[in-house]
């Protein structure tokens, strides 16, 4: 009879136990199209300011940003002010491409 309480209580104290570590970590959120701009916006400047890109590349990239926003604002004014899924892909994509011109950029060894 002991050995029964004790299986039994050693089963309720590890069963919630052997849930919790089995329970998947949440994923953790993507930032928005807008943080995402203003996060490589900064990355342009704080790699301006510290001679990382040169005058060129800073206005380069910059273009670059300004050209996805303005994308972003006419996808936008089509669809009363919403992104669709489509609209989300393609500026996704468009700042992926822009975040790997600004670290090459800034790892090109080239100084301002």
């Amino acid at each position: 009879m002991r050995i029964m309480k004790f299986v039994l209580m050693a089963a309720i104290v590890a069963a919630p136990a052997i849930t919790f570590a089995q329970t998947p970590a949440p994923a953790a959120q993507k930032p928005s199209i807008a943080q995402r701009q203003f996060n490589q916006q900064r990355r342009i400047s704080n790699g301006f300011r510290t001679g990382q890109l040169n005058r060129r590349q800073t206005a380069r990239l910059e273009r670059q940003h300004g050209s996805i926003h303005r994308q972003m604002r006419m996808m936008r004014a089509r669809h009363n002010g919403r992104l669709t899924p489509r609209d989300r892909r393609i500026l996704t994509h468009r700042q992926n491409v822009a975040s790997r011109c600004v670290f090459r950029a800034e790892h090109n060894r080239r100084v301002g």
